[in-house]
């Protein structure tokens, strides 16, 4: 598990040393328990991964408004002033977030963001708790 977590953490930098201006990058569980952090200390990790429990929830809810769609949240973006932030589904009830301030490159953001879900999604999928139904 530590090895896992050195992993993440080094992907995780990647990510924002490849992406300028990018300021924190949080992984989470659908639940909003922090799994991995860069740039961020851990009390800010944990209110950025419990508030976009909440918001994963709520996107889910909007998506089932498509009556075509699969009902699941993909990526959500706000921008907000002083920045932008990002949360994308990143494997079986977990999710990558990050905050990033005006200048940056959303396109970059995206596709990086994608990227490193691609490459370890598998990785970042947290197992249901006990008693927790499978959606």
């Amino acid at each position: 598990m530590i090895q896992q977590r050195a992993n993440m953490d080094w992907m995780l930098k990647d990510l924002a040393d490849s992406v300028p201006q990018t300021r924190h990058v949080v992984v989470l569980s659908s639940d909003g328990l922090r799994m991995a952090q860069y740039g961020t200390d851990t009390d800010t990790a944990d209110r950025l991964a419990a508030a976009c429990a909440g918001l994963q929830s709520l996107a889910g809810a909007v998506a089932t408004e498509f009556p075509h769609g699969d009902g699941r949240m993909r990526l959500v973006v706000i921008e907000m002033g002083g920045g932008f932030f990002y949360l994308m589904a990143a494997g079986a009830r977990a999710y990558l977030a990050v905050l990033a301030d005006e200048g940056v490159d959303a396109g970059l953001m995206g596709q990086r963001m994608r990227d490193l879900v691609a490459r370890i999604g598998e990785h970042l999928s947290t197992p249901p708790r006990s008693g927790e139904q499978v959606a």
